[in-house]
């Protein structure tokens, strides 16, 4: 099916109404797929924007809420926190076919390989130390300053997230793994509790946030899953890293990072703790058999598509070959937690 082409004159005048300073012509560029909202550079003669859409057609009520992301960036630009600044929405989606926002382009680009093969180990360092930073700094923010106050559910972040992760296995559950069905036996007796209710972002990785090319932090990207809730959510997604293989993604596990001047596990634990005041030294092992638990629900759903023919991932059916492993691996984090 071919992508549905945006009616850009509409949308230039759109920007010269909405946008001050805007100019045009416009030459409009969507980034590439993968994102599950729509996402285009916009070059005009007075800059260089971003724009991000709902994608066409019939939607979940909740999905796609670029509203909430608008709103989310409008929260934290005040305050001076790392994000693109926001500049105009269209909750008409007559303009182009479906609701946009307009944000300033970023400067600087995402880094996908976390070991940072373009950079000397000091500024790899560097970079990881300001991972860490932004995320403790964004964890201390209180959501009332940001006028986010009922951003999220009220409530224990983690129950909600164990039932939920629970609920998609159990609907795309295709074979009985033995360590899954004691994840969910023992995931939901031992919930931590919650230290504080922070904002989230729900997919901290290297890969969502920008860094120029001296290696300095411009903005974090990529808030659909955002919601307030429990750091720790956060933090062991981003510490989870250092576990998973390196592959040429996001993962860190296998490498000599003292070489490569990335910070240990130990070092990112102890720094992200003194700044953001949540304690989480000694406490990842829940964390991490729950991220893994989630993980496995999520490839457990790309499994149950491969067998009904509706996968479109082109490594769908090699992912779910991953189950077993992952809930193996999330079972022997649980065990060292206590189970």
């Amino acid at each position: 099916m071919s992508e549905q082409p945006l009616d850009e004159k509409a949308l230039q005048r759109w920007l010269s109404a909405n946008i001050e300073g805007f100019q045009g012509p416009i030459d409009l560029t969507k980034f590439p797929s993968g994102q599950s909202n729509p996402t285009y550079r916009i070059r005009a003669a007075s800059g260089d924007y971003v724009l991000r859409r709902k994608p066409f057609g019939q939607l979940l009520p909740s999905a796609h809420a670029v509203d909430r992301e608008y709103r989310l960036l409008s929260g934290l630009y005040p305050l001076g926190f790392p994000v693109p600044q926001p500049l105009a929405i269209c909750d008409n989606p007559a303009v182009i076919g479906a609701i946009f926002y307009v944000m300033e382009l970023a400067k600087g680009r995402p880094y996908a390989n976390g070991a940072l093969p373009e950079f000397d180990p000091e500024t790899r360092r560097r970079m990881y130390e300001q991972l860490v930073d932004t995320l403790a700094d964004l964890h201390v923010i209180d959501p009332e300053t940001a006028e986010l106050g009922d951003f999220g559910k009220p409530g224990n972040y983690f129950e909600r997230q164990v039932m939920r992760w629970t609920r998609q296995y159990r609907d795309s559950e295709t074979d009985y793994i033995p360590e899954v069905e004691r994840l969910i036996a023992f995931l939901p007796e031992t919930i931590p509790q919650q230290s504080r209710t922070s904002i989230v972002h729900g997919d901290y990785r290297i890969d969502n946030v920008v860094f120029d090319g001296d290696g300095t932090l411009t903005a974090v990207l990529d808030w659909e899953l955002a919601t307030l809730g429990d750091p720790v959510a956060d933090f062991s997604y981003l510490a989870m890293q250092w576990m998973m293989p390196a592959d040429g993604g996001a993962g860190l596990g296998g490498l000599d990072l003292a070489a490569l001047g990335i910070p240990s596990l130990d070092e990112i634990v102890a720094r992200y703790s003194e700044r953001s005041g949540v304690p989480v030294a000694g406490e990842l092992d829940w964390y991490f058999a729950y991220n893994l638990f989630r993980l496995t629900g999520i490839v457990q759903g790309i499994k149950k598509r491969v067998l009904d023919g509706t996968a479109s991932h082109a490594r769908a059916e090699e992912m779910a070959k991953r189950v077993p492993m992952l809930a193996q691996a999330a079972w022997r984090f649980a065990q060292k937690a206590g189970a």
